[in-house]
């Protein structure tokens, strides 16, 4: 909790402002990333007490953000962007992620839409 704060009190420093409800959820979502990749690294590093003490740590993060959407959810948001767009192939892509993350924001990794969006327009 220490570490978010932390986090949450940069942000503000670094914006010169209070933080809005949107700002906090970004923040929150860069630390789950942080710990992600975290947790990935010490499994590659064979250290599995700091992957546990990680674990831990995600699992405290993840309650502070509203709950994540399934793969299917995520098509079906994807499936009514591009239609609003009309995209009909990978070169779409870029537009179709620009509309949709807000639309996601918060709910689904970044990293997840984009390979979905991949499939359907691929």
């Amino acid at each position: 909790m220490r570490g978010l704060k932390a986090a949450i009190k940069n942000k503000q420093v670094e914006l010169r402002q209070e933080l809005n409800e949107d700002q906090i959820r970004g923040v929150i979502s860069s630390e789950i990333k942080k710990r992600k990749e975290a947790i990935e690294t010490f499994n590659q590093g064979s250290r599995p007490d700091l992957v546990d003490k990680e674990e831990a740590e995600l699992g405290i993060l993840l309650g502070y953000l509203p709950p994540q959407l399934s793969g299917e959810e995520i098509k079906e948001v994807l499936g009514q962007v591009i239609e609003e767009l009309s995209a009909s192939g990978p070169k779409d892509l870029g537009m179709v992620m620009k509309a949709a993350m807000p639309k996601l924001a918060g709910r689904a990794d970044g990293r997840e839409v984009n390979q979905l969006a991949r499939e359907l327009l691929g």
